[in-house]
Parts: C-alpha cells; structure tokens; sequence
C-alpha cells in the first residue's frame, strides 16, 4: 500500500511522514536533512541550538552551559543548522520544532523564518498568537501540536478572530509519544486521551475548518500502524523515537545503544519541571533524582517559562535543560534521555533510507 502525499500550506510532503523534532541535538542538521531527502519532512529541533558545534556559537557561557536564554537559542547555531541540512537535502521541504513553552518564542520564531524553514510546528501550549510572528513569512505553514478536539476547537477561533485563519495542518498526539506529553499523568492511561479515539474526534473538528489536514503522533510504530491511523481519517503520522535509532541522528551512539538495549520496562513516565509529564528512560538519572542526589539546579539557560526560573526544576529535582544536554553528549550518568513508549521495540540502527522504505512497504507483503 503506497501513501498519498500530503500538502502542508504551499508545501507538499511526498511521504505523509514527519519525524518529530527532539531536542536537546537529537533532531538538527544530520537527521532532518536525511528525512527531508528522503521524502518526508525532516524537523529541527529549535531547543537548545546554542549547544551545536560543541557550544561554539553560544557567546556567553556559564559553567560551561549556554547563558541565558539568547545564547540557549542561539540564532547563529540555528542558521548554520539550517544552512548543513540543506546542504543534504537541497529544496526539499523542512521544517522546525519550536516549544510554545520556551522563554523568546516570538524571537526563535522570527529566526526560523529567516533562516529557511518551511514549516513550524509547536506544541508544548496552545500557541494561541503563533501567526502574528510569521507575518513577514506568509509561506511558512503552521502547524500546531493539540492533544483534543476541544483544543482544536479553541485555537482556531482565536485564529480565526484575530488574523483570520487557521492553521495549515494540526498534529493530534496521543499519551505513548517521548518527551512531554499534553495531559496530565492520571489522564496518560484514560481511553478517551489515547490516540486512536483523539484522532477521529480532531478530524471532525478540522472538517469543520475547511478540512485541515490532520496529523496523528504518539506510539506510531510500523507501517501497520500508519495505515491503522489513515483509516481513522490521518492524513499523516509524526513518528520521533524511531528516527533516533538511525546512523545520519544527531544523537549520541551512546542514546542509540540504549534504545537497542531497553526492555519495556525501562521506560517510564517522569515528572518535569515543565509542569508535564515526560517520558522516557529509566537511567542512573532518575535513580539520583529518586535519592536527591541529582546535579544541583543553577538555571543557567533560563529555558522554559513553566519552570519559573529553576523553582519548579528545584521541586522536581533536576534542570531539564542541562540533563538534555548532557544526554546529547553521551552523559550516561546525568543525561535524560527520552524516548516513546515503543522504544524498547528497536532491535537494530539503521539508515533513514531503510527506515523509511520499511514504514512504506506493507506489513503483509
């Protein structure tokens, strides 16, 4: 079974794949390029840019981190990421993931825009004033990350009402996703949050908008899956932990070794000083945490606006924006490294090529 192509805004998306974007370095250049080249819409993470090229273009550093949140988002790194995945895969469409949550959203927007995305996607919040930033840019698509119909709902009646229009394609995810989920943690187990009664009720919602494109995210594994979440009327799927285990990831080996290596119960649901739960693997980390024996929180980078400048990290016992980092340098003692519920699953590296052939090609064939 071939899938239909999928048309974001102006941009249309020859496989109706988008890899998630997954930060800190696990998603820049390296990997949305070879995405992109391949088809699909390979996405930047926009979270902590001022960490590639071993921190050269952060221009203030505090303990050896990125200082602030100018130099955490550094616009420099962000362009010359822009600038090597194109070099991988030319005029092909790409994208970019930035956090509704972070502290100058409006700024990393704006630069994103500059630098060449053609599509922005955000979740982490309902990015309720996400138009008015791309003004200047009126070919970048938007795309929105929403965990119900109710959400949906809202978001396009602010749109609608204040720049009448509404987003170019929505991406509905479900509670097995890596990284933040959108609910709170009771509601990860609920039936009605899990993605295959979310996506039909996001459909009927984005019909109602002039027939939104419609994206399913959170635990899409195979190709069984994509046609599972197809049939419920997705026109796409977003898939990030499988993209990991692939040679061109930005990740560290030493990440792609443990997602061969982990047993289903060694991913679990954390709290996060983002106010969410997050997922991912059980490591020494979290043991810390468990002790109180974790890194002490400074809040360098100043990262997220829910976290209040390091109180809510203090409450939770850790600062997300140093354990990401350290997990994109191998740090396998402080490192939180975060991964979807199927992450165990990964038996094996491969190329994206290989990925992506084996999630287009029927189960039963």
């Amino acid at each position: 079974m071939s899938f239909a192509p999928i048309k974001i805004g102006k941009h249309e998306i020859k496989i109706p794949i988008l890899q998630g974007g997954m930060g800190v370095g696990i998603s820049w250049d390296g990997l949305a390029g070879a995405v992109s080249a391949n088809g699909g819409l390979g996405i930047i993470s926009a979270v902590g840019t001022g960490y590639y090229g071993d921190k050269k273009f952060a221009k203030n550093l505090s303990y050896g981190r990125p200082f602030g949140s100018e130099n955490f988002y550094s616009k420099e790194a962000l362009f010359e990421i822009f600038k090597n995945a194109r070099k991988v895969c030319g005029n092909a469409p790409l994208g970019v993931n930035i956090l509704y949550a972070i502290n100058d959203y409006g700024r990393v927007v704006r630069e994103s825009c500059e630098a060449g995305t053609d599509v922005i996607v955000t979740g982490a919040g309902l990015p309720t004033n996400m138009p008015e930033f791309t003004v200047d840019f009126p070919d970048v698509a938007l795309v929105p990350i929403v965990s119900s119909a109710k959400a949906l709902k809202i978001l396009n009646k602010r749109w609608e009402g204040r720049y009448k229009r509404v987003p170019d394609a929505v991406i509905v995810e479900g509670p097995l996703s890596g990284g933040h989920q959108g609910v709170q943690f009771e509601d990860c187990y609920k039936e009605e949050y899990q993605l295959e009664n979310l996506v039909p009720e996001v459909v009927e919602e984005a019909k109602k908008w002039g027939n939104i494109p419609v994206i399913a995210a959170g635990g899409i594994w195979d190709n069984g899956d994509i046609k599972k979440f197809m049939a419920l009327g997705a026109d796409g799927v977003q898939m990030g932990t499988r993209f990991i285990a692939t040679a061109e990831c930005d990740a560290p080996e030493a990440f792609k070794q443990m997602l061969v290596e982990a047993k289903e119960e060694d991913i679990v649901l954390m709290k996060s000083p983002v106010g969410y739960p997050a997922r991912g693997i059980k490591t020494e980390l979290l043991r810390k945490i468990e002790a109180k024996t974790a890194p002490d929180v400074k809040c360098i980078s100043n990262c997220v606006i829910p976290c209040h400048q390091g109180v809510e990290a203090k409450a939770v016992g850790y600062c997300i924006a140093d354990r990401l980092a350290d997990a994109a340098f191998g740090d396998l003692t402080n490192g939180l490294y975060f991964s979807g519920s199927n992450g165990y699953r990964v038996e094996k590296i491969v190329s994206v090529r290989e990925l992506m052939l084996e999630l287009m090609t029927d189960d039963n064939s």
